[in-house]
């Protein structure tokens, strides 16, 4: 369930060096072939990477206290002196005025959860997406979010894969899901389309969809596309839907949007300038269809809340759906995308 690694002297490799020099001919040291970093950053073997060995097994123990003794049992709620009604004003100042500029969503975590106390699981590999454990008024969860940092916060192979093992895992123990949204939606092209984003994608779609706990998820900036649904958009059954002021869902950002259905008409200003002057106005009549007022209106959430009462909301939900049960029906195995 949990692979941590410590830093020059764990390693891991389906063959050693030695093997490896007599099979494929390549000359390799054991921590160029399965060290810490290898997994930590490129493979996405490994959960976290440690110091030492007391860092390793502290972190073993902290891991371990987020979740239930066996997964008939609910996670272990721990008391604490951290109000679950707190307001935190720098909310109000963490999305920037641009959507085209990037932000830490690490910063809207750790002013959600207890003490500012997040763990986090494979932080340097697929960097797009954050996965990891925290407490909001003492209830383990599991937390998603896209962080625009790196790529955008789009979604691609290596990130869905990161999402889905994370979920599967929440999901086996009880603990509930916290979805942060601020997606552009999955990546497209040639190389992509080749390592598979269909199957790896639908792993996450599968997870979000087959998961039973309670989930929770915020609209932090904008759910676009597909990105919007894997995200545990309204078709997966989210316990609570709640956008921040500014938020937009939609199948694309309007820029794209005008870019595909207005390119012929585009092509045919008169000018480059021209043409930018329509795009922007042909954008702006398109946003106001993608606000989430609108949504709001159409019930695909169920409100728009000032951000500095977002962890008092995610607690009363919790506390809401403490108890819930799904029943599946019965079947003999599942058929999972791999």
């Amino acid at each position: 369930d949990f692979l941590p690694m410590v830093k020059g002297t764990s390693s891991i490799a389906i063959g050693g060096p030695y093997l490896v020099e007599s099979v494929v001919g390549e000359k390799v040291t054991e921590e160029e072939l399965g060290g810490s970093k290898v997994h930590n950053e490129l493979s996405g073997v490994a959960d976290a990477e440690y110091a030492d060995d007391k860092a390793c097994l502290e972190a073993v123990r902290e891991y371990l206290s987020f979740f239930p003794s066996h997964c008939e049992k609910k996670p272990p709620r721990r008391p604490t002196s951290d109000p679950f009604d707190r307001r935190d004003e720098d909310l109000l100042k963490v999305v920037p005025e641009s959507p085209r500029q990037a932000f830490d969503m690490h910063k809207v975590i750790l002013s959600l959860v207890d003490d500012r106390k997040f763990f986090p699981l494979k932080p340097r590999w697929a960097r797009n997406v954050i996965t990891g454990l925290a407490r909001i008024d003492g209830y383990p969860v599991g937390i998603v979010a896209n962080n625009s940092m790196f790529m955008g916060g789009i979604l691609d192979v290596n990130s869905a894969d990161k999402a889905a093992r994370f979920i599967n895992l929440c999901d086996a123990f009880n603990l509930p899901l916290v979805f942060l949204q601020d997606v552009p939606g999955f990546m497209v092209g040639t190389k992509v389309e080749q390592q598979g984003i269909i199957r790896h994608g639908a792993k996450m779609m599968y997870a979000v969809a087959s998961a039973t706990v309670p989930k929770f998820t915020v609209v932090v900036r904008k759910g676009y596309g597909a990105g919007y649904y894997v995200m545990n958009g309204r078709a997966f059954e989210p316990d609570l839907l709640i956008a921040w002021p500014g938020a937009e869902i939609g199948v694309m950002g309007a820029e794209g949007m005008v870019s595909i259905a207005a390119r012929k008409l585009l092509q045919g200003a008169e000018s480059p300038e021209a043409a930018a002057t329509m795009k922007k106005e042909l954008s702006e009549n398109l946003r106001q269809h993608i606000r989430i007022e609108r949504a709001a209106a159409m019930a695909m959430i169920d409100d728009v809340v000032d951000p500095r009462d977002t962890r008092r909301l995610l607690a009363r939900a919790l506390k809401r759906t403490a108890n819930k049960k799904v029943e599946r029906p019965f079947r003999r195995r599942e058929i999972s995308p791999v």
